[in-house]
């Protein structure tokens, strides 16, 4: 069994929100529609450290907590647009591969139209995918993900598989007095 370390892949220790919400997004279609790639991270478990029998140090706790608003925001944004927590929460193992197309282009319309309207996107890397690329000593971890043979110092000389996202600038509506963040969607009740 091979660790992290071993693997000498970089280890990320706290994600943005938008990049987990890209990367959830990603992933979710990713491991629904390729059997492969459901089995690599279905067994990239193995992967992860065992937990430590012993104590860990104390980890110190922020002063304060981290305002969650701004994430339930979008996430509302996410849902009256595109009905994406509908989506996730959906059962699909009933449907047709068809249905669930058919489904998921609705919700990539509306999702990418909220996205679109709030926030402003650009590529980390100017090249196109599959370009090849070196990358000299000294490069932002945080921006560049390697992945495949790692080894060794720089310069690395790879392929680009995927450009990256950055957000250059996020505008989101100003919440209401009296408004709960921690209701994404009211329930709807006809009469």
């Amino acid at each position: 069994m091979c660790t992290i370390e071993e693997a000498k892949l970089p280890v990320v220790t706290k994600l943005p929100f938008i990049t987990r919400l890209w990367f959830a997004w990603v992933c979710f279609f990713q491991i629904l529609f390729n059997g492969a790639i459901a089995t690599r991270l279905w067994n990239a478990k193995a992967l992860l450290p065992a937990p430590s029998p012993s104590p860990s140090p104390p980890v110190p706790t922020p002063s304060r907590q981290a305002d969650i608003a701004p994430a339930l925001q979008l996430l509302s944004l996410l849902q009256r647009e595109g009905r994406f927590v509908d989506f996730i929460e959906q059962d699909l193992a009933s449907f047709t591969d068809a249905d669930i197309g058919a489904t998921a282009r609705v919700v990539h319309e509306g999702c990418r139209k909220a996205l679109h309207s709030h926030a402003s996107l650009a590529p980390v890397r100017a090249e196109e995918e599959d370009a090849r690329v070196a990358l000299a000593a000294g490069f932002d971890p945080a921006e560049i993900k390697l992945t495949g043979n790692v080894g060794g110092p720089p310069p690395y000389r790879g392929i680009v598989r995927h450009r990256g996202w950055r957000v250059l600038s996020l505008a989101l509506p100003v919440a209401m007095d009296g408004h709960d963040p921690h209701i994404v969607a009211a329930a709807e009740i006809e009469l």
